[in-house]
């Protein structure tokens, strides 16, 4: 778990560096926007369960939502993983997820 934790941390380093400036040599997608109202749905949480369980401010979940506010790169490239694969992201920040709830896989 610890492995998929540093893998999906390093991604996002590369990722946020690319973004800065700081390297150069791959290009990654992040996407403009993100419905993140459409992800929380789809995984059937409150916005409070949400926040709490992805590390985001219960406030910022609601400004997103509201269009009060838009994520910033880092979390939206976040938030696609997400997206695209909550299990891992649930692997990774919670290392002892026996029991704990699986999302069926994105469409």
């Amino acid at each position: 778990m610890a492995n998929v934790f540093n893998d999906l941390m390093k991604g996002l380093d590369e990722a946020e560096a690319f973004l800065a400036g700081k390297t150069a040599g791959y290009k990654v997608h992040v996407p403009e926007r993100v419905d993140v109202k459409k992800i929380r749905k789809r995984l059937k949480m409150t916005q409070a369960r949400f926040s709490e369980m992805f590390g985001f401010s219960l406030d910022a979940v609601k400004h997103w939502e509201g269009g009060r506010r838009t994520p910033e790169s880092a979390a939206r490239a976040f938030l696609t993983v997400i997206d695209r694969n909550p299990n891992a992201v649930l692997a990774a920040l919670q290392p002892d997820s026996r029991g704990r709830r699986r999302f069926a896989k994105a469409s």
